[in-house]
């Protein structure tokens, strides 16, 4: 029988969480719940998570300290819900590890579709990287990506990335030397159109830059082309 995957829903709000789980557990997705960022360190300590929800503003651990606290060992997408809906808001928590961002009030249908993206993206990593077959590394200069097991080396240190951060990198060292526009990383990389995506897009090249380069204000591989996009160098 195919495992449900589960989705921890966060909010001190209790009437918030009840009305997402229904929502979500419509999708046939497994709910847990939390009222505060350290029973939602509890509950993915006890269980198999495959995604968050979390609000920012809660009482003895905030989203974004529970955020943290979670990035050091998992990779779960993060889902930020916010009452704050003013971009300097989103960009402070895509800075800070989140793979996506909606403010309240939501609307439902857009919530389960980012939901929806976001596992789909988790569970093809996932399944990728447990397939079988002959190993694809994708090389240029100490950047090697290892496409089978989802895994990127620097140097030969591994380096820890969330699902999106992998899905750039990989979309960028596949087109070495080729320079994509904001909208494309956006669309091949969420698979949705792009409405504003430059500061989505532009917190996540600086997460990456921030892993990969020794000095992220001048980087050797993740290069910016003025008013037009970004590209890994050629070797």
């Amino acid at each position: 029988m195919e495992e449900r995957l589960s989705v921890l829903v966060v909010d001190d709000d209790r009437e918030i969480v009840e009305s997402i789980a229904i929502y979500l557990s419509r999708e046939n997705l497994q709910i847990y719940k939390a009222y505060d960022g350290l029973q939602a360190l509890d509950v993915v300590a006890g269980h198999t998570i495959h995604l968050i929800l979390m609000d920012v503003m809660m009482p003895r651990l905030d989203g974004i300290k529970a955020m943290l606290k979670l990035r050091e060992e998992h990779n779960i997408p993060i889902i930020l819900v916010s009452a704050k809906s003013e971009d300097t808001d989103k960009i402070f928590g895509l800075e800070f590890g989140a793979d996506d961002y909606i403010t309240k009030p939501f609307n439902p249908l857009e919530l389960i579709a980012r939901v929806k993206s976001q596992l789909r993206r988790y569970v093809q990593l996932g399944t990728a990287a447990d397939a079988g077959g002959a190993s694809e590394v994708l090389s240029v200069g100490g950047l090697a990506l290892d496409v089978h097991q989802k895994r990127l080396t620097v140097d030969g240190e591994e380096v820890k990335l969330t699902p999106i951060e992998y899905k750039i990198m990989e979309l960028l060292m596949r087109n070495q030397g080729r320079v994509f526009s904001i909208d494309e990383i956006y669309e091949r990389v969420w698979n949705e159109p792009s409405f504003a995506p430059e500061n989505t897009v532009a917190v996540h090249i600086r997460r990456i830059r921030e892993k990969i380069e020794i000095n992220p204000r001048e980087p050797k591989y993740l290069k910016v082309v003025w008013g037009i996009g970004y590209k890994i160098e050629k070797a």
